[in-house]
C-alpha cells in the first residue's frame, strides 16, 4: 500500500513538473512571439515593455485564452465607450460581457496602450520610469485595471521569472523585427529618431510640426519618394504620430502578419493601406473593389 502511495506521488510530482515545463515553454514562445511589438509600443507610448507583455502573458494565458484566440484580444479589454468595432460576448464579472475584437494581435497591443495613454486614471504612471517595473504593476492595481488583488504581485512575478525587464533598455533599432532597419539607422538623424518596420517596410513616426520636406532632408529621401512610397498628393502634411514610410509599401501582407482587415469606424482605405503597409492598388487589387468603394465599419478586407 505505502508502495502504491509513492508510486502515485512520484506520478502527481512527474504530472506537475511536465505541466510547468509546458507552461514555461509556452510563455516563452508568447515572449519571443511579441517582444518586438512590446518594445515598438514602449518607444511610442511610454509603456514599459515588461508591463506590457507580462500583462499579455497573464491576460491571455500565453495567447491560448479564448478571447486571444478567437477575438485576438490579449489584454481583456471590454467594449467601453468610443468602440464602434466588432465584439465577443463572454461571461466575466457579469454575464454575456462585451470584449473588443481585433483583426491580429498587433491591434490589441495598440489598443492597449491606447486605452492607458487615453485614461486620466492611468495619468500618473506615465511619470514613473520606463524601467520601473513595480511600480507600473501597483499602480495598474491601484488605478483598477483588474480586481485581482494579487494582480501588481503576479505582474512582477511573471516580470523577475522569464527576465523582462530587459526589455525596457532594449534599443528597437536592434530588434529582430526591425531587421532591415539597420541600413536606415547607419544614416540616421543626430537626435537618433527610431526606426520602425511593418510588414518588412521601414518607417519613422512624423513629430510635431513635421512636413515631408523636413523628413527628406533629415533621411535624404527626395519628397517625390517619400509622397509616392506614402501615396499622398503634393503639399501634404503628416499629422503627429503619423506612419510615414521611407521605402515602397508592399503589394500584400507576409505569412506571418494579418490576413484580415476588420474596417473600423472613420477608417480610410488609405489608413488601412498605412497600417498594414500595402499599396492602395492592391488592396483594391486584392479585394475587387471598385473605386467607388468607401470602408464600412465591420467591413473585412483580404490583406494577401
Amino acid at each position: 500500500m505505502q508502495k502504491i502511495r509513492y508510486t502515485l506521488l512520484l506520478l502527481l510530482s512527474c504530472l506537475a513538473f511536465l505541466s510547468a515545463g509546458a507552461q514555461n515553454d509556452a510563455y516563452q514562445r508568447y515572449i519571443n512571439k511579441y517582444k518586438n511589438i512590446a518594445v515598438e509600443q514602449m518607444q511610442k507610448y511610454g509603456i514599459p515593455a515588461s508591463i506590457t507583455l507580462a500583462q499579455g502573458l497573464l491576460e491571455s494565458g500565453a495567447g491560448q485564452s479564448l478571447l486571444a484566440t478567437k477575438a485576438n484580444n490579449h489584454f481583456g479589454i471590454k467594449v467601453g465607450t468610443g468602440w464602434y468595432g466588432p465584439y465577443m460576448l463572454k461571461d466575466d464579472d457579469l454575464r454575456d460581457e462585451k470584449f473588443r475584437v481585433y483583426s491580429n494581435a498587433v491591434e490589441s497591443y495598440e489598443d492597449h496602450s491606447l486605452f492607458l495613454k487615453n485614461r486620466t486614471r492611468y495619468s500618473q504612471l506615465f511619470r514613473l520610469r520606463k524601467d520601473d517595473y513595480r511600480g507600473w504593476a501597483h499602480g495598474l492595481k491601484a488605478a483598477g485595471y483588474a480586481t485581482n488583488p494579487q494582480y501588481a504581485y503576479k505582474l512582477i512575478e511573471i516580470i523577475e521569472r522569464y527576465g523582462l525587464a530587459k526589455y525596457d533598455k532594449a534599443d528597437l533599432q536592434k530588434s529582430s523585427q526591425q531587421k532591415k532597419s539597420g541600413n536606415w539607422n547607419n544614416g540616421a538623424p543626430a537626435q537618433q529618431e527610431q526606426v520602425f518596420a511593418c510588414n518588412d517596410v521601414c518607417y519613422i513616426i512624423a513629430q510635431s510640426g513635421d512636413t515631408y520636406e523636413a523628413i527628406s532632408k533629415r533621411w535624404k529621401v527626395s519628397k517625390r519618394k517619400l509622397r509616392k512610397y506614402n501615396e499622398v498628393p503634393k503639399g501634404y502634411v503628416p499629422d503627429a504620430g503619423e506612419r510615414v514610410y521611407l521605402e515602397k509599401k508592399k503589394r500584400k501582407s507576409a505569412k506571418n502578419e494579418a490576413r484580415i482587415h476588420v474596417v473600423k469606424a472613420g477608417e480610410s482605405l488609405h489608413q488601412i493601406s498605412q497600417q498594414h503597409a500595402i499599396r492602395l492598388k492592391n488592396l483594391y487589387k486584392i479585394n475587387r473593389l471598385p473605386e467607388t468603394y468607401i470602408p464600412k465599419p465591420d467591413d473585412k478586407l483580404l490583406l494577401r
